[in-house]
């Protein structure tokens, strides 16, 4: 069993009760990049039994540059298991080992930029029929707090995460479509979620997972909730211990719309008096957005290739704006 990090329990790996706010939120999200073969992606599903709805998204990275994508609102009337739109996790140890697999179909994105106008792009790509099949196994502590009283002191249509917790994680599987078969080892993150959450909650953010093997990992974030209140932090994992990241500054070079990123550099200091510079190159981008109550959330996907001194990883790099 993984170590925890935080107010959590092993139990914290299930799904929770299901709470009264209109907008409650259970979700697990998890990334995986496998850096020799160039193929990585992530996998969501959002429980929101409440509005009878599932959010699942998934996003495979491909070698040539192609992207496979898909979001669903599945139907859903519980908040008993992650099962929805052909989307299944199963926990088979508490805090060290999860099983993701998916099936179904999913558009095939040659220029993947074109999902910045999702209607067109559905219309005219192809959809292919895609099966995922991924063990997670934890290489470092699972951090994280199983409910923050700042954010429950907020208003539920203020609220963005009560409860999260993190956890770096190395990934095995299969990918499979049509004749394409791809094995999977490489390493990742995943997170898990629950409490009331409107993704308009808060102005921006970025966020940075990256992986540069069993031994080092790192995740960094800025979270701009408004004009006065910015978060920053994250944690280095080396040797499957954490320290805690208590500075962080994130800069971007974008492309001509000002909005999708490119490269990232962030600069960071830990709890523990240490400084790191971590550069990282964009290798592939898509586009993404949530809408509510005519509302635009962009929130642009990067599978990001990252140095930190003279170790290389691969990871993601996700911003998030209101547009």
């Amino acid at each position: 069993m993984a170590k925890i990090i935080g107010n959590l329990e092993p139990a914290d790996d299930y799904t929770h009760p299901l709470g009264p706010e209109e907008n409650f939120n259970e979700s697990m999200y998890f990334n995986f990049f496998d850096r020799d073969r160039g193929i990585g992606g992530f996998i969501r599903l959002g429980n929101r039994a409440n509005e009878g709805q599932a959010e699942m998204t998934v996003t495979l990275y491909l070698p040539d540059g192609r992207v496979l994508f898909i979001f669903k609102r599945a139907p859903i009337d519980h908040n008993d298991a992650f099962d929805a739109g052909g989307v299944r996790f199963e926990v088979q140890e508490p805090t060290q080992r999860l099983r993701t697999t998916f099936a179904g179909s999913m558009v095939e994105l040659r220029e993947p930029r074109e999902m910045a106008d999702p209607k067109a792009a559905f219309r005219s790509n192809p959809m292919r029929k895609v099966s995922l099949d991924l063990i997670h196994d934890a290489v470092g502590p699972m951090y994280g707090s199983a409910g923050s009283r700042e954010e429950a002191a907020r208003s539920e249509e203020k609220q963005f995460g009560r409860a999260h917790y993190e956890q770096h994680m190395h990934v095995v599987g299969e990918i499979a479509f049509g004749d394409e078969r791809f094995q999977i080892d490489g390493y990742g993150l995943r997170d898990h979620s629950w409490g009331p959450r409107y993704w308009q909650a808060i102005e921006r953010y970025e966020w940075l997972t990256m992986n540069f093997g069993p031994d080092f990992g790192a995740m960094v974030s800025v979270i701009r909730r408004d004009a006065d209140h910015v978060r920053q932090g994250g944690v280095i994992v080396r040797d499957g211990q954490l320290e805690l990241i208590t500075k962080a500054e994130i800069e971007a070079d974008y492309e001509e719309n000002g909005l999708f990123h490119r490269r990232v550099r962030a600069r960071v200091e830990t709890r523990g008096g240490e400084s790191l510079e971590i550069e990282g190159v964009v290798r592939s981008f898509i586009p993404l957005r949530n809408r509510r109550a005519g509302l635009t959330t962009h929130i642009g996907e990067g599978m990001t290739e990252w140095r930190c001194g003279d170790r290389v990883g691969f990871g993601l790099s996700e911003f998030l704006r209101q547009v």
